[in-house]
């Protein structure tokens, strides 16, 4: 072990008068070390740019369906496309609330189901005190939570004794408690005025982000129970949308597909009516923007180690170069009994010396105009987000840029090395 670390002792890169002496002959020629390390700091400066910006434009995507449950869909109603069992074409029809324990016991895929009806904005229809406003209407079940996520700030979610007792609660968004209410008030237990009908705050919710947004954006709808708002606002047993997850290992699709399958027998609409029943599928929704986020990393990963292969060659060519320059110089230390093994070293040390310095000077700026940039975007909502770039892979970066160094630079210490010493030493 002793011989061992003696002998690693003695490698070069321990060796101060070694690393000054590539230092004195990197700092000799100031401009043609500049050109070789531009290659590479400009690559690496890109690869990390092009990165965060990447990075940035897929967290922008996912945001856009953040909050709903990857194995959901939303099925509602549409006019039928054709006729059947004596019913015309073009016939509007509704869901009703008997639909869903029908669904629940016909459909084993199905996990979690939830009716949900609407009543969009009417003129100063929430009270509170002196302040007015025109805001959304939602009745739905607490399970309806797990399908489409809110945040809440202040209190509880409706739960199954609010739908059972028909009881007049509510969940407020974030911008009717800013506007009715105040920044900084506790609102539970205080009473809101919806259509004329008094109701005790239960909680205060806010949107995570997502601009796809049931019914109106989350910030600007109240959310009820969906017995009470049934029976106070005298909305009978119509059901505007139906919010359903899979189970498990069952596709989305194929919960969809009987979902449908059951409405149109239910309500008498053909069975190859596709236009009857409309749905979204936010499986497919989820896999579509996964496959383009990974797109987007492997065309930024080819042009990244693009951009790196052609600093390497700049920096192949450079060095070239710089043997046949130093070719006195490389013939007298051959001369002096310098083995091809320390000419090799001594060319691509140089090289991996610049590049590494061009490599982190690159890594660094292009991190500190992620930053920048990254310090903008949040002053205000925009669909580019956290356009940054992990330790690992920054590490990775740099350490497939010394790899395209070492390639690099072999090239040109093969060179030196072939050099004879009598014929080095005779050239002028």
């Amino acid at each position: 072990m002793k011989r061992l670390a003696r002998k690693i002792l003695q490698l070069p890169i321990f060796d101060i008068d070694w690393w000054q002496e590539i230092w004195i002959t990197v700092s000799k020629n100031k401009s043609r070390s500049l050109l070789t390390a531009f290659g590479m700091f400009w690559a690496m400066f890109m690869l990390v740019v092009m990165m965060g910006a990447g990075l940035a434009l897929q967290n922008g995507i996912m945001s856009e369906i953040k909050g709903f449950a990857t194995n959901s869909c939303f099925v509602y109603t549409s006019t039928t496309s054709e006729s059947y069992k004596g019913f015309r074409k073009g016939r509007h029809w509704d869901i009703l609330s008997e639909d869903i324990p029908i669904l629940q016991q016909k459909i084993a895929e199905l996990d979690q189901i939830a009716p949900v009806i609407f009543d969009w904005q009417s003129k100063n229809n929430v009270v509170f005190g002196d302040k007015s406003g025109s805001y959304n209407l939602k009745g739905s079940l607490p399970s309806y939570n797990k399908i489409d996520e809110s945040k809440l700030i202040y209190g509880r979610y409706i739960n199954d004794i609010d739908i059972l007792q028909r009881r007049k609660v509510c969940l407020i968004g974030e911008r009717v408690y800013q506007e009715l209410i105040g920044k900084g008030k506790d609102p539970q237990g205080m009473s809101i005025r919806i259509k004329g009908v008094y109701f005790r705050i239960i909680g205060v919710m806010r949107s995570l982000g997502g601009n796809i947004q049931i019914g109106g954006p989350s910030d600007e709808t109240i959310i009820l129970p969906f017995s009470t708002m049934q029976q106070v606002f005298n909305m009978g047993n119509e059901i505007h949308l139906i919010a359903a997850t899979a189970k498990p290992d069952v596709k989305v699709k194929v919960l969809e597909k009987k979902i449908k399958d059951e409405l149109r027998r239910i309500h008498s609409i053909s069975p190859t009516d596709e236009k009857a029943v409309a749905s979204i599928n936010f499986e497919e929704q989820f896999i579509m923007f996964r496959y383009l986020g990974l797109g987007i990393a492997w065309l930024i990963a080819v042009v990244g180690i693009g951009t790196m292969l052609a600093g390497g060659i700049g920096i192949s060519n450079i060095m070239l170069v710089t043997v046949r320059e130093r070719t006195k110089e490389i013939g007298i230390r051959r001369a002096l009994g310098a083995t091809p093994a320390n000419i090799i070293v001594q060319i691509m040390s140089e090289s991996m010396l610049l590049t590494l310095l061009a490599g982190v000077l690159g890594l660094v700026l292009g991190v500190g105009l992620l930053r920048v940039v990254e310090s903008i975007l949040t002053r205000s909502e925009q669909f580019f987000k956290e356009p940054q770039i992990s330790f690992a892979l920054a590490m990775l970066s740099l350490f497939v840029l010394l790899i395209i160094a070492t390639i690099s630079g072999y090239l040109p210490a093969r060179r030196a090395m072939e050099i004879k010493p009598i014929e080095a030493i005779r050239e002028e």
